[in-house]
């Protein structure tokens, strides 16, 4: 069976729904025979490459509040994290274009090495004071994948490298009905939509394995990070 997840390295809720979606495939008796698949999808693609913006003061102008009330947002999502047990910090993270991130896990998808990068991605992105916006840092992450340092400097110079790729995943999430990530397809006939806790995830792959459509109860509503760049909190 194969799973595909639709994410973006700066939805919250796709670095936090990662998290439980594996906690839920642990718990799946076939669990070995689950292809795991990520595709990309852009919160924000619309922003410039290389403008970024500190995330709280993103956030402040996003909803209309103020900084401190963007600080306690992120305080909030930090909170969920923390009791996943997964590293997250409020001050001194980073907003912006995230589409060169994508255009490097495609190349890593080729060389066997996605899933690494893509948690490399994301401690650096939630958790580290390290940019995922920034060419050299991104570099310096494909090398910790065990990516070639060289192949992955001539991607990031080469505006049209795996951009195909990353477009092509963004129309069929479009297709699909996705408006918001993280995005579960399981076998391409059901799909699960937000961080769901992991024993949603675990029925769900149940249900899937034995050709009955996932009901409704078991995939409700769940934090997620829709298309306009807003997030559940």
């Amino acid at each position: 069976m194969r799973v595909e997840i639709w994410s973006d390295i700066a939805c919250p809720w796709c670095y936090i729904g990662k998290a439980r979606f594996e906690e839920g495939l642990a718990a799946f008796p076939h669990r070995d025979r689950v292809e795991v698949v990520y595709r990309s999808f852009e919160l924000d693609p619309e922003r410039p490459r290389g403008e970024v913006a500190p995330v709280v003061d993103m956030l402040a102008a996003k909803y209309g509040r103020t900084r401190e009330e963007a600080a306690a947002m992120e305080e909030h999502v930090a909170s969920v994290a923390h009791g996943q047990g997964l590293p997250y910090r409020v001050e001194g993270r980073l907003h912006g274009s995230t589409f060169d991130v994508h255009r490097l896990l495609h190349l890593a998808a080729d060389r066997g090495r996605q899933e690494t990068l893509l948690d490399l991605a994301y401690r650096a992105n939630f958790a580290e004071e390290r940019s995922v916006y920034d060419h050299d840092d991104l570099v310096r992450l494909a090398v910790e994948a065990g990516l070639d340092e060289a192949e992955a400097r001539a991607v990031l110079a080469d505006d049209a490298a795996y951009a195909d790729r990353v477009r092509a995943d963004e129309r069929e999430a479009a297709e699909l009905g996705a408006t918001g990530v993280p995005f579960f397809v399981l076998d391409r006939r059901y799909g699960v939509s937000g961080g769901q806790p992991a024993e949603v995830f675990t029925r769900a792959l149940e249900q899937a394995w034995q050709g009955r459509a996932v009901e409704p109860a078991a995939a409700g509503p769940a934090p997620a990070c829709e298309a306009d760049g807003t997030c559940a909190v």
